[in-house]
């Protein structure tokens, strides 16, 4: 008897993309699956057959051009179907099938019915907070105390966090006597099967209150203004994120979310900076430059005498060290380069040219 074409057996055409042929082996598999009601056992084998080969580039290829001559003949089925993404599911008639639904969400599905999920729920957690801080060129380089005002969910003062009305006892679920978990029965490809779900009434808990709070109506928090005290570092740079743990929303039942403070630091109108260098420009007449002068530079420690020597060309960079940005990680600052523009007149008096015309000449003589 003659193989069928792979991509008919799939259902797909001859240009099918890599994730067309995948997902339609998941959909065969399934409906062929002779664990199954109405299952078939024959052309589950040819659907994990046609996918051997058409999952992979290179024997896609040679089936492409050769047919089934190109890949053996068998499709690579005596190999126990090695490499399908369906991993770790028992075989049949001898064959030992594997199965593995990847990203396709079947496997979450088997993994609760087949007892792969957990009965222990994950500890709760309140919601992470972000905000931005704007800092001035200074504050980031020496560093600031800012005070953030908040208004977020915190612990409920009435009930201290508890969700019951004081005077009154948390109590067990009667829903799922304590066990914060319920048993349910789910129709299935495979039958009937029992499903553990989390407990509705007591979302998990096992306990409910005798009476809920009557602030807070039994969520354990309330909405309030918080004042957050931060500490900003010195040297923190523009795009810098500053994690205070705890500081976020608050839970029922479970520990604080967390605050991201987001730093964003407003442009200099004469400085900028490159990691812990702070960079300047100062400009001097061409005089100046030629005969040397000294000079008043700004920094952000405040104005310094600065001498520049005769003869510096525009574009000279100076180095004033330990005037830069404080190092994050140790002691110490980076330095402030300073770079000298040498400005040329572009108006000049006739006595300024004259001046300027014989200065060429004499310079020519030499």
């Amino acid at each position: 008897m003659s193989k069928r074409d792979y991509y008919e057996v799939l259902g797909v055409s001859k240009d099918a993309s890599a994730d067309e042929i995948k997902k339609a082996f998941r959909r065969m598999a399934v409906k062929y699956h002779p664990d199954k009601e109405g299952g078939d056992e024959t052309k589950f084998k040819e659907v994990n057959e046609a996918y051997d080969i058409l999952k992979d580039a290179q024997k896609r290829q040679r089936y492409d051009q050769f047919g089934h001559a190109g890949v053996g003949g068998s499709g690579g089925g005596g190999s126990g179907y090695d490499g399908n993404p369906f991993e770790g599911f028992g075989g049949f008639g001898g064959q030992n099938v594997h199965f593995d639904f990847g990203d396709g969400g079947l496997g979450d599905i088997f993994g609760q019915f087949f007892g792969g999920g957990s009965r222990q729920q994950a500890p709760q957690r309140g919601r992470d907070l972000e905000v931005s801080l704007q800092l001035t060129f200074e504050e980031a380089i020496f560093g600031v105390e800012q005070e953030i005002e908040l208004e977020i969910d915190q612990e409920c003062l009435h009930c201290k966090g508890t969700r019951v009305e004081p005077g009154y006892e948390l109590e067990t679920c009667p829903t799922c006597k304590g066990a914060g978990q319920q048993i349910r029965v789910v129709s299935t490809m495979f039958g009937q099967v029992q499903q553990s779900v989390t407990c509705a009434t007591c979302h998990g808990r096992g306990k409910v209150p005798q009476k809920v709070c009557s602030v807070c109506r039994g969520k354990g928090t309330e909405r309030r203004k918080q004042s957050v005290k931060l500490k900003v570092p010195a040297g923190i740079d523009d795009g810098a994120t500053i994690r205070l743990s705890g500081r976020g929303e608050a839970i029922a039942d479970g520990q604080r979310g967390d605050l991201y403070v987001h730093i964003r630091v407003k442009a200099h109108k004469h400085f900028t900076r490159e990691g812990d260098i702070i960079l300047s420009e100062e400009h001097i007449g061409m005089v100046e430059a030629a005969l040397g002068t000294d000079i008043d530079v700004e920094t952000v420690d405040g104005m310094i005498r600065m001498k520049v020597p005769a003869g510096t060309q525009s574009g000279t960079d100076f180095k004033l060290s330990s005037h830069g940005v404080p190092h994050m990680n140790g002691n110490g600052r980076g330095p402030h380069i300073v770079s000298v523009i040498v400005d040329t007149p572009t108006k000049l008096t006739k006595k300024q040219k004259e001046i300027l015309q014989q200065f060429t000449a004499k310079k020519s003589m030499f």
